[in-house]
């Protein structure tokens, strides 16, 4: 799936949730949910990328 593609797919289930949801405060809530997912999801990314970097290099033979 490229950019396109997700970026499409995500307004169109953005769409159906909404057109199915009637109550704008439980569509606010669920953005919210979701907007706090996705920042977890990178926090996690980021802190494992960087705990493997450190890693690498602690494991890297050191010059003398």
């Amino acid at each position: 799936m490229n950019s396109l593609e997700l970026t499409t797919f995500i307004t169109a289930v953005a769409n159906v949730v909404s057109s199915n949801i009637e109550d704008n405060d439980i569509i606010a809530l669920l953005g919210s949910a979701v907007t706090q997912l996705g920042d977890t999801l990178t926090t996690i990314s980021l802190q494992r990328a960087l705990c493997d970097k450190n890693k690498e290099q602690d494991e890297s033979p050191k010059e003398d």
